[in-house]
């Protein structure tokens, strides 16, 4: 419904819709300006009260004789205010107040007057718990969108820089920022990006950018290879736009997601840019190591275990040194499910009985869990390492995929020996070379198609381009 020049049925519709009697957060106020009625509707709690009581006392100076004649002139002259806007529907009025902004009536005119003076609930920008790095700054994403674009045009000040908001959720309304370089962005990507958010028919984002990647990419369920990546670092996130990619931030969310992203793109870290070259070098390889490690040692382990004929002099000590109550196969699989339990406790324990309850779970897991003839101590030591070699790489969606194929390949090995190790090692291989970003590109360029300049870059940390002036 557009708005009119009758005042009281302007400010009776949305009283109505915003069910202000019910409502006690949804605040309207009544206030004569120049002469005429005037009513504001605000939210209670996102709204400055400084600002809004410094424009009201603007307000109470206008004479009659000088009110303009229409709402433009009106938000010209008398609103001491840099985000003023005008709407004319009702519908884009309560949704633009509940994000909000206050709404502003005045009779006789048929718009409604919008001032930005929302401020938003928000924690301290401070270093995220998952990214964290040896060397570089110490900020990180926070709920709030704006702060977000903030610390991003903090560290890009190019007029190339954009920034478009969207608006997606029937009942949401959830606000979504797309960031890009023009000139270095893929124009056929941001198109299909943006025509599948506009496109969206949901209730709401619960879920923030889980919930937005499932729905601009319904991938096959049974590849748990991510194709986002997402970070909590305004530094990665500006560095993934300067080499031309897309990052979407979400309201409620401090985390950036980047695409398109391969696997190498996951695997990088801010780490690797804040050492020298070498230094970076070392750790980019040696997180890939660790990471192809993590993925094959205890099937490879096992198999060994299950052809003691094929286990050659030199690694004669990765036999059992006493002889397994319960299968090696059972133990590993155990494991595998008690870890993730453990780390889901972990999670919900309060942080003041952590350190203590950690011990004793040691203890108790580590020691106790041998002697009762539950576990072997080269199966506890190997498993001990996955877990914790798992966290060489920031990306939870990628360690969980690393995890899914180990189990895999332990279930295979299980059953068919040798033929299974490798049909397993096949199947995640494919997994890997047959899955595709979201722009339809190869996961694992530029190993497919080849490109040795691109292969440099990924497993050498290079010196950053600079010009000589």
């Amino acid at each position: 419904m557009n708005f009119s020049t009758d005042f009281s049925s302007n400010v009776q519709h949305m009283k109505r819709t915003l069910q202000v009697d019910t409502c006690f957060d949804v605040v309207y106020r009544v206030v004569e300006l120049g002469g005429r009625r005037a009513c504001l509707f605000f939210v209670d709690g996102l709204t400055k009260d400084e600002v809004l009581l410094k424009i009201l006392q603007v307000f109470q100076a206008i004479k009659p004789e000088d009110m303009p004649a229409d709402a433009h002139g009106f938000s010209k002259q008398y609103i001491p205010y840099g985000e003023i806007g005008l709407v004319s529907d009702e519908t884009s009025a309560i949704t633009q107040l509940l994000t909000g902004i206050t709404c502003l009536f005045i009779d006789g005119y048929d718009k409604c007057l919008t001032i930005d003076c929302r401020t938003y609930p928000a924690r301290g920008v401070s270093e995220p718990e998952k990214d964290k790095v040896m060397r570089g700054s110490r900020d990180g994403f926070v709920e709030t969108l704006i702060f977000n674009t903030a610390l991003i045009r903090r560290r890009i000040r190019d007029p190339k820089l954009i920034m478009e908001i969207m608006n997606t959720g029937e009942s949401s309304h959830t606000d979504i920022a797309i960031c890009y370089m023009q000139g270095r962005v893929d124009e056929n990507l941001l198109a299909l990006i943006k025509k599948r958010i506009a496109n969206l028919k949901v209730d709401a984002l619960t879920m923030n950018q889980e919930s937005l990647a499932e729905c601009i990419y319904p991938h096959k369920w049974y590849n748990p290879f991510p194709k986002f990546k997402f970070s909590e670092r305004p530094d990665s996130a500006a560095a993934c736009i300067l080499e031309g990619n897309i990052v979407i931030l979400v309201d409620n969310s401090p985390a950036a997601m980047i695409l398109p992203s391969s696997v190498f793109d996951i695997i990088e870290e801010a780490d690797d840019y804040y050492f020298p070259p070498i230094t970076g070098t070392y750790l980019r390889l040696s997180r890939m190591t660790i990471s192809l490690l993590t993925l094959i040692l205890t099937p490879l382990w096992l198999v060994l275990l299950q052809n003691p004929d094929s286990i050659p002099p030199w690694l004669d000590f990765i036999r059992l040194s006493e002889p397994p109550h319960v299968p090696v196969f059972y133990q590993l699989m155990l494991l595998e499910f008690a870890i993730d339990g453990l780390r889901l406790a972990a999670i919900n324990t309060p942080s003041m009985l952590t350190t203590p309850l950690s011990v004793i779970a040691g203890i108790v897991l580590g020691e106790y869990s041998v002697k009762s003839g539950w576990f072997n101590s080269e199966t506890m030591l190997y498993m001990a390492f996955v877990t914790v070699a798992n966290y060489s790489q920031a990306s939870f969606e990628l360690g969980y995929a690393l995890k899914f194929m180990r189990i895999l390949i332990l279930i295979l090995t299980g059953l068919f020996n040798w033929y299974g190790f490798w049909l397993g090692i096949l199947i995640s291989v494919c997994a890997v070379i047959f899955n595709r970003t979201i722009a339809g590109k190869s996961y694992i360029y530029p190993l497919i198609p080849f490109h040795l300049n691109e292969i440099k870059k990924r497993f050498l940390r290079q010196r950053l381009p600079h010009t000589e002036k």
